[in-house]
């Protein structure tokens, strides 16, 4: 590969991104979206999770392959230090590495920022992304029976969790990633996981 960039996501990538997403919507139960977004919506999230934390792309060659976000968990105040993240990699650039790219950068600015503890949820079946996450650090924690229907059928959404640090003491507030995103350890973690994408590799290939 040429050129591999991950950076922060910005309101003008959201078309990009949106075209990328879409097939998870209308094609897997990755998503529990039946249609896609309109772009406006789009944006509007966009512009709703990254007042507060992450949305990376992974751009190879001046094209948008991947991108991952971080958003609250929940919305109370008890639960700020918890956040859920999701992973889309462009149909047809799967294992080369840039899922592991994206979540290896969040995982390190999320850290930085303040946060605990990390959640995602998995709709079953589908051991491929089970694979994947735990191979990422993350543990079975339990799940929601029967919560998904779509595609004619009920699903069960598998909760999984990965600690970011020890749970001790009391916490400190979050900081804000627009606030921290220019720190020159950010713009080092972005660098670093960019170096996780590679060529193609024969093997396994999970969805994420």
């Amino acid at each position: 590969m040429k050129n591999v960039m991950i950076r922060p996501a910005t309101q003008a990538d959201a078309q990009e991104m949106l075209a990328l997403y879409a097939p998870y919507v209308l094609h897997t139960t990755v998503t529990s979206e039946y249609d896609p977004p309109s772009l406006e919506e789009f944006v509007g999230r966009i512009r709703t999770y990254t007042a507060k934390t992450p949305w990376l792309c992974c751009v190879v060659d001046g094209q948008i392959v991947g991108y991952g976000y971080a958003s609250p968990h929940r919305t109370r105040a008890a639960y700020q230090w918890s956040c859920e993240t999701s992973i889309y990699t462009k149909m047809g650039f799967h294992r080369r590495g840039i899922a592991t790219a994206l979540y290896s950068a969040l995982f390190d600015l999320l850290a930085y920022q303040g946060y605990y503890s990390i959640y995602v949820g998995v709709t079953c079946p589908n051991p491929r992304s089970m694979a994947f996450h735990m191979s990422m650090g993350f543990e079975r924690m339990g799940a929601y029976h029967n919560s998904m229907y779509k595609f004619g059928k009920w699903r069960d959404v598998i909760w999984m969790g990965k600690s970011l640090r020890h749970h001790e003491g009391e916490p400190k507030p979050t900081l804000r990633y627009p606030d921290v995103k220019d720190d020159a350890y950010c713009r080092q973690v972005l660098e670093q996981a960019a170096q996780l994408v590679h060529e193609p590799r024969a093997g396994k290939e999970y969805h994420a």
